[in-house]
């Protein structure tokens, strides 16, 4: 009788193929599918032993050859082919075979899907997969969430192939239903944050501090030894490095300011407002990448206004300030996006642990910094956290820093230096932490021209006034 393989995997793109043969390098023979035939022999040129990796474009032959419960994972992008690649592999599956889409779905497309295959008895996982093709193949950070009982059947599997932090691996059952989609879509979210403040110190160190290229992979280098150490702040440093092979000069300064984005930024935004949740660091990050697609405006405006005349800082002191608020901002985009996921949690009934969030995001994906083992120590310490910046730990790191971040803002208002993302990490804290806020007056206002009614402070119920 023939072999059949461990695991399946449609889509034999650069992360499908990459995320295939790290099962395979992990032990564990796995059978790839995809329509393109050139993918299909992409995968068996670069996975050379057929008996452990191997392929097809045949839907049929794919799903025949994988034991039961068959464990397929789908690595497309997401929206309408994967419901497609859904409906391709019901005629040959079974019940009690498990589906597992490890794109970036949105949370709620996860929820139908579940429904729709628990009525055939087949059991749907959605799998958030960070790390990018590098991560894929080497170790990524793996968000699951479904059926408790079904993720038995993947657990060695994607304990094998998750990034490992101290010998611990990056991945953790989440939750049921979309929990793993939804974490994802935050963790993404935090990525835009993350992302726009490191572009922004970057901006302020370059026309502030007329910081050469050399002097910025200099700096990020040095501050990804330190607190600041992370992926994003790595590869910023390298990014600085990297010569232009058109050019005499370096590559980033050729490349166009139009950032695209997928539209898991944007998701965590809308979804946090429906929660009813403040993530203005993650919200301006989105509307900045937003922004920037307007270039041809954004060139003809520049010509109609008259700008600061940028007056040179000395160059250790915009370092020091520098980096106590990226390290500043950057736990305060952690909090926000941690704040979503707590509250979304209760909203949808995931039952998710922070802390085991926390521990995932340690390697593998792209938001990974040293500043989450001590996340992960804050939500152990107190499971009920309301939000990051209460905890003890971060009052101190905040209290040390908050002052520079302040001082950069400022100092980027003055010589017209946008800094959206630090900004609004500073007016988040600084609203956060405020006892009282001037809303007393939105709420007469509202009451005024709207009978909205409103609360007093002196004492219990519901109050309106006759204004005018």
């Amino acid at each position: 009788m023939e072999e059949k393989y461990d695991f399946g995997l449609v889509g034999l793109g650069v992360m499908g193929r990459n995320f295939i043969l790290n099962v395979a390098d992990k032990g564990y023979s796995a059978f790839g599918h995809d329509l393109d035939a050139e993918k299909v022999q992409a995968l068996q040129d670069e996975g050379g032993h057929h008996a452990k990796v191997n392929a097809t474009t045949s839907i049929k032959t794919f799903v025949k050859a994988l034991k039961q419960p068959r464990k397929i994972m789908l690595l497309v992008p997401a929206g309408k082919i994967v419901d497609a690649v859904i409906e391709s592999l019901l005629p040959h599956i079974d019940r009690g075979d498990i589906i597992i889409d490890g794109g970036n779905s949105f949370f709620t497309d996860t929820d139908r899907r579940e429904e729709y295959l628990q009525e055939r008895a087949v059991n749907f996982f959605g799998a958030g997969v960070s790390g990018g093709a590098k991560g894929a193949r080497f170790g990524p950070s793996i968000m699951p969430g479904g059926s408790k009982s079904a993720y038995a059947h993947i657990k060695p599997i994607f304990e094998a192939v998750a990034a490992k932090y101290n010998g611990e691996p990056c991945v953790a059952y989440l939750g049921p239903r979309s929990s793993g989609n939804y974490v994802k879509m935050v963790h993404n979210g935090i990525e835009y944050g993350l992302m726009q403040l490191t572009s922004e110190i970057y901006d302020i160190l370059k026309k502030a501090g007329s910081y050469s290229n050399e002097e910025l992979k200099s700096t990020f280098s040095k501050w990804n030894e330190g607190r600041l150490q992370s992926f994003l702040v790595e590869i910023t440093s390298e990014i600085f490095d990297k010569k232009d092979d058109l050019t005499d000069g370096s590559l980033v300064d050729q490349i166009l300011d139009k950032a695209k984005q997928k539209g898991t930024g944007k998701w965590t935004s809308q979804n946090a407002m429906d929660l009813g949740i403040p993530v203005p660091s993650i919200d301006v990050a989105v509307s900045m990448r937003e922004l920037s697609a307007l270039k041809a405006e954004r060139t003809e405006a520049d010509k109609l206004y008259d700008r600061p005349t940028i007056d040179e800082i000395d160059k250790e002191y915009i370092e020091k300030i520098a980096e106590e608020a990226l390290y500043f901002s950057f736990i305060v985009t952690y909090a926000q996006g941690l704040h979503q996921l707590a509250e979304a949690s209760k909203e949808y009934n995931y039952k998710l642990d922070i802390a085991t969030i926390a521990k995932i995001w340690r390697a593998g994906c792209i938001i990974r910094a040293g500043i989450l083992a001590d996340i992960t120590e804050a939500f152990q310490a107190n499971e009920t956290l309301p939000n990051l910046l209460i905890s003890p730990t971060f009052v101190e790191k905040i209290s040390g820093t908050v002052d520079s971040a302040r001082k950069l803002v400022v100092l980027g208002a003055q010589n017209g230096i946008p800094l959206p993302g630090l900004s609004n990490s500073l007016i988040y804290f600084d609203a956060y932490t405020s006892t009282r806020l001037p809303l007393n007056l939105i709420q007469a206002q509202r009451d005024y021209f709207g009978s909205h009614t409103y609360e007093r402070v002196d004492k219990e119920g519901i109050f309106h006034t006759e204004w005018g």
